[in-house]
């Protein structure tokens, strides 16, 4: 029987122009059950959002700053201003979808050649009442790094620090590997090996991204080497550095 998280990777697998045949490997199914898993497309209403009467003027707005980049809270302050109630989520979408189309190599899967994974991790810098962590997406090809500093590890801190992440890089990679992340895989070889149970929140978002979630294999931390290096630099070598240069600071004062 085929399950949800078999039909999310027959999709994504399926935007990424593979094969029925090629799917049909790499998810472990017949080519029949690939041709039921994907989408037959029908016409949708439209969704009336709460950003809807604010859409011309956002598009003319990037239009005349072409071709310099406005950035997304920028926007979003100008149109609260003027009414606007939704959220900065809403606003990135669609600012995202109307991008010019000088822009577009902009949003290129980044590496072609070699851009199938980003490494993901957390690293926990301070417990207790002021909790630190840090988020750290590693590219597995080119070891490029983008690392932010949050208060909390949950879901919605992760799923934003996944696209500030995809913005910065300038793109987003066919799949996306992670540790034993207790917020995104809840139960491992649920259904078969290597088959899993994931938060259905990050389900969704990897649809709506389309990308794949990778987990590493327990005690194998080497499958995601790299983030675990750039880990202890900046614990080892960033971090605990100058939280004890403040505290000496601090003893001096």
């Amino acid at each position: 029987m085929i399950i949800l998280e078999q039909i999310m990777e027959i999709k994504i697998l399926h935007k990424h122009g593979k094969s029925l045949r090629t799917i049909a490997g790499e998810v472990g199914v017949s080519v029949n059950t690939v041709c039921n898993g994907i989408p037959k497309y029908k016409d949708r209403a439209k969704i009336v959002t709460k950003l809807a009467p604010y859409k011309d003027y956002l598009s003319n707005k990037i239009k005349s700053a072409c071709p310099v980049a406005l950035p997304g809270t920028a926007l979003f302050q100008e149109i609260k201003e003027l009414g606007h109630s939704a959220c900065i989520t809403q606003l990135r979408d669609y600012v995202r979808s109307i991008k010019p189309a000088a822009k577009q190599k902009d949003t290129i899967r980044f590496e072609t050649a070699s851009g199938r994974q980003m490494q993901v991790d957390w690293i926990e810098l301070r417990k207790g009442k002021n909790p630190l962590s840090a988020f750290v997406a590693t590219l597995r090809f080119s070891r490029a790094n983008y690392i932010e500093f949050v208060t909390n590890q949950k879901l919605v801190t992760l799923i934003e620090c996944h696209k500030r992440a995809f913005d910065y890089f300038g793109g987003v990679p066919e799949e996306v590997l992670y540790d034993n992340m207790k917020i995104v895989i809840l139960d491992r070889d649920t259904y078969g090996p290597g088959i899993h149970r994931f938060n259905k929140g990050m389900l969704d978002f990897a649809k709506h991204y389309s990308f794949r979630l990778k987990v590493c294999r327990p005690y194998r931390a080497k499958t995601k080497g790299k983030v675990e290096r750039f880990n202890r630099y900046i614990r080892e070598s960033f971090y605990n550095p100058l939280v004890t240069k403040l505290k000496t600071a601090e003893m001096v004062a």
